[in-house]
Protein backbone atom coordinates (compact mmCIF):
# COMPACT_ATOMS: atom_id res chain seq x y z
CA UNK A 1 0.00 0.00 0.00
CA UNK A 2 3.09 2.02 0.48
CA UNK A 3 4.33 2.25 -2.55
CA UNK A 4 2.24 3.75 -5.29
CA UNK A 5 2.68 5.61 -8.79
CA UNK A 6 0.38 8.97 -9.20
CA UNK A 7 -0.08 10.74 -11.99
CA UNK A 8 -2.96 12.53 -14.39
CA UNK A 9 -5.99 11.03 -16.92
CA UNK A 10 -4.98 13.80 -19.46
CA UNK A 11 -2.42 16.09 -20.59
CA UNK A 12 -3.22 18.31 -23.74
CA UNK A 13 -0.16 19.08 -25.42
CA UNK A 14 0.97 21.66 -27.99
CA UNK A 15 1.50 20.94 -31.77
CA UNK A 16 5.44 21.56 -31.66
CA UNK A 17 5.66 22.58 -27.85
CA UNK A 18 6.73 20.00 -24.85
CA UNK A 19 4.55 18.48 -22.47
CA UNK A 20 5.19 16.97 -19.06
CA UNK A 21 3.27 13.30 -18.24
CA UNK A 22 3.29 13.58 -14.45
CA UNK A 23 4.02 9.82 -12.79
CA UNK A 24 6.07 10.64 -8.87
CA UNK A 25 5.91 7.93 -6.05
CA UNK A 26 6.92 8.88 -2.57
CA UNK A 27 10.44 6.25 -2.06
CA UNK A 28 9.92 3.74 0.70
CA UNK A 29 12.88 2.07 2.88
CA UNK A 30 13.47 -1.32 1.94
CA UNK A 31 12.61 -0.95 -1.72
CA UNK A 32 14.71 -0.02 -4.83
CA UNK A 33 13.89 0.94 -7.81
CA UNK A 34 14.56 -1.51 -10.67
CA UNK A 35 13.06 -0.99 -13.84
CA UNK A 36 11.14 2.01 -14.88
CA UNK A 37 9.65 2.38 -18.17
CA UNK A 38 7.38 4.29 -20.31
CA UNK A 39 4.52 2.52 -23.39
CA UNK A 40 2.73 4.23 -25.44
CA UNK A 41 -0.90 2.04 -27.17
CA UNK A 42 -1.74 3.99 -30.68
CA UNK A 43 -3.65 2.25 -33.17
CA UNK A 44 -4.47 -0.88 -30.98
CA UNK A 45 -0.45 -1.60 -30.58
CA UNK A 46 1.89 -0.77 -27.44
CA UNK A 47 5.37 -0.40 -27.76
CA UNK A 48 7.96 0.78 -25.47
CA UNK A 49 9.62 4.02 -25.50
CA UNK A 50 11.87 4.28 -22.24
CA UNK A 51 13.51 2.12 -20.32
CA UNK A 52 15.97 2.48 -16.84
CA UNK A 53 17.45 -0.40 -15.89
CA UNK A 54 20.51 -1.26 -14.27
CA UNK A 55 22.49 -0.51 -17.21
CA UNK A 56 20.99 3.10 -17.74
CA UNK A 57 18.24 4.72 -19.42
CA UNK A 58 17.01 3.11 -22.77
CA UNK A 59 15.28 5.10 -25.65
CA UNK A 60 13.41 2.27 -27.77
CA UNK A 61 11.52 4.37 -30.15
CA UNK A 62 13.71 5.98 -32.66
CA UNK A 63 10.65 8.74 -33.27
CA UNK A 64 11.33 9.70 -29.90
CA UNK A 65 15.18 9.84 -30.03
CA UNK A 66 16.18 13.49 -28.59
CA UNK A 67 12.70 14.28 -28.08
CA UNK A 68 11.94 12.38 -24.63
CA UNK A 69 13.35 12.33 -20.74
CA UNK A 70 12.87 11.34 -17.15
CA UNK A 71 14.70 13.17 -14.77
CA UNK A 72 17.98 11.12 -13.28
CA UNK A 73 18.77 11.92 -9.92
CA UNK A 74 15.22 12.68 -8.72
CA UNK A 75 14.49 9.89 -6.79
CA UNK A 76 10.09 8.98 -6.90
CA UNK A 77 10.22 11.66 -10.04
CA UNK A 78 9.22 9.14 -12.86
CA UNK A 79 7.68 11.57 -14.92
CA UNK A 80 8.62 11.93 -18.78
CA UNK A 81 9.08 15.29 -21.19
CA UNK A 82 8.20 14.89 -24.49
CA UNK A 83 9.56 17.69 -26.82
CA UNK A 84 8.67 19.05 -29.97
CA UNK A 85 5.23 17.24 -30.02
CA UNK A 86 4.11 15.86 -33.47
CA UNK A 87 0.16 14.69 -33.93
CA UNK A 88 0.99 11.21 -34.23
CA UNK A 89 2.00 11.62 -30.49
CA UNK A 90 -1.46 11.62 -29.24
CA UNK A 91 -2.33 8.07 -27.34
CA UNK A 92 -2.22 6.10 -23.95
CA UNK A 93 1.23 6.15 -22.24
CA UNK A 94 1.83 4.01 -19.44
CA UNK A 95 4.36 4.61 -16.55
CA UNK A 96 5.09 1.27 -15.31
CA UNK A 97 7.67 0.59 -12.09
CA UNK A 98 9.15 -2.17 -10.65
CA UNK A 99 10.67 -2.14 -6.95
CA UNK A 100 12.54 -5.01 -5.67
CA UNK A 101 12.58 -5.61 -1.90
CA UNK A 102 15.06 -6.42 0.73
CA UNK A 103 13.47 -10.32 0.79
CA UNK A 104 13.98 -10.20 -3.35
CA UNK A 105 9.69 -9.73 -3.73
CA UNK A 106 9.16 -7.63 -6.41
CA UNK A 107 6.00 -4.64 -6.60
CA UNK A 108 5.09 -3.19 -9.79
CA UNK A 109 2.60 -0.01 -10.43
CA UNK A 110 1.30 1.23 -14.04
CA UNK A 111 -0.56 4.47 -14.82
CA UNK A 112 -2.07 5.41 -17.71
CA UNK A 113 -1.64 9.32 -19.11
CA UNK A 114 -3.85 9.88 -22.53
CA UNK A 115 -2.08 12.77 -24.48
CA UNK A 116 -4.11 14.50 -27.27
CA UNK A 117 -2.05 16.90 -29.10
CA UNK A 118 -3.67 19.96 -30.24
CA UNK A 119 -2.71 22.54 -32.72
CA UNK A 120 -3.71 26.05 -31.43
CA UNK A 121 -3.53 29.34 -33.53
CA UNK A 122 -1.42 32.34 -32.24
CA UNK A 123 -3.14 34.95 -29.81
CA UNK A 124 -3.85 38.44 -30.74
CA UNK A 125 -0.51 40.08 -29.45
CA UNK A 126 0.00 42.16 -26.46
CA UNK A 127 2.81 44.67 -26.43
CA UNK A 128 5.05 45.23 -23.23
CA UNK A 129 6.73 48.20 -22.81
CA UNK A 130 10.31 48.71 -21.85
CA UNK A 131 11.39 50.26 -18.05
CA UNK A 132 10.53 53.83 -18.64
CA UNK A 133 7.04 53.22 -20.50
CA UNK A 134 5.49 54.79 -23.57
CA UNK A 135 6.48 58.36 -22.88
CA UNK A 136 10.12 58.27 -23.03
CA UNK A 137 12.99 61.41 -22.74
CA UNK A 138 15.19 61.77 -26.17
CA UNK A 139 18.45 60.06 -26.17
CA UNK A 140 17.28 57.23 -23.66
CA UNK A 141 16.83 53.70 -24.70
CA UNK A 142 13.80 51.35 -25.22
CA UNK A 143 12.38 48.42 -26.48
CA UNK A 144 9.00 47.60 -26.87
CA UNK A 145 8.40 43.43 -26.72
CA UNK A 146 5.60 41.94 -29.09
CA UNK A 147 4.46 38.21 -27.40
CA UNK A 148 2.08 36.14 -28.29
CA UNK A 149 0.80 32.28 -27.32
CA UNK A 150 0.23 29.23 -29.40
CA UNK A 151 1.67 26.05 -31.35
CA UNK A 152 5.22 27.14 -32.04
CA UNK A 153 7.14 28.59 -33.99
CA UNK A 154 5.37 31.92 -33.79
CA UNK A 155 6.90 34.71 -36.10
CA UNK A 156 6.16 38.39 -35.17
CA UNK A 157 6.14 41.84 -37.58
CA UNK A 158 6.95 45.29 -36.35
CA UNK A 159 5.26 48.03 -38.55
CA UNK A 160 4.67 51.70 -38.33
CA UNK A 161 2.17 54.15 -38.87
CA UNK A 162 3.24 56.98 -41.54
CA UNK A 163 1.02 59.40 -43.35
CA UNK A 164 -1.64 58.49 -45.29
CA UNK A 165 -2.61 55.21 -43.31
CA UNK A 166 0.20 53.52 -44.47
CA UNK A 167 2.82 51.30 -42.70
CA UNK A 168 6.14 51.11 -42.87
CA UNK A 169 7.40 47.90 -41.66
CA UNK A 170 10.35 47.75 -39.27
CA UNK A 171 11.50 44.12 -38.24
CA UNK A 172 10.82 40.05 -38.06
CA UNK A 173 11.68 39.92 -34.15
CA UNK A 174 9.72 39.97 -31.05
CA UNK A 175 11.66 42.74 -29.90
CA UNK A 176 11.60 46.25 -31.29
CA UNK A 177 14.81 48.29 -29.50
CA UNK A 178 15.86 51.67 -29.84
CA UNK A 179 19.72 52.67 -28.42
CA UNK A 180 19.12 56.17 -28.66
CA UNK A 181 15.31 58.15 -29.32
CA UNK A 182 15.04 60.95 -31.16
CA UNK A 183 11.76 63.27 -31.29
CA UNK A 184 11.30 61.62 -34.97
CA UNK A 185 10.59 58.13 -33.63
CA UNK A 186 7.64 59.13 -31.82
CA UNK A 187 4.55 57.92 -33.46
CA UNK A 188 2.35 54.47 -33.45
CA UNK A 189 3.79 51.18 -33.87
CA UNK A 190 2.13 47.65 -33.80
CA UNK A 191 3.12 44.20 -33.98
CA UNK A 192 1.48 40.85 -35.79
CA UNK A 193 2.41 37.44 -34.72
CA UNK A 194 1.67 34.60 -36.98
CA UNK A 195 2.22 31.03 -36.29
CA UNK A 196 1.25 27.94 -38.93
Amino acid sequence: ALLDLSGVHEVRGTWMGSTTLPCTYVPSEGFTEQTLSWSVERDSSTSTIFRRDGSGDHILLSNFRDRVSVPKHSPGNASLLIEKLEMPDSGHYTCQVIWRSKTDSRITREVTTTVKVVKVAATKPIIRAGQLGLTVPAGASTSLTCEASGSPPISYRWFRSISGGKVLPLSSRAELIWDSLQPSDSGTYFCEAENR
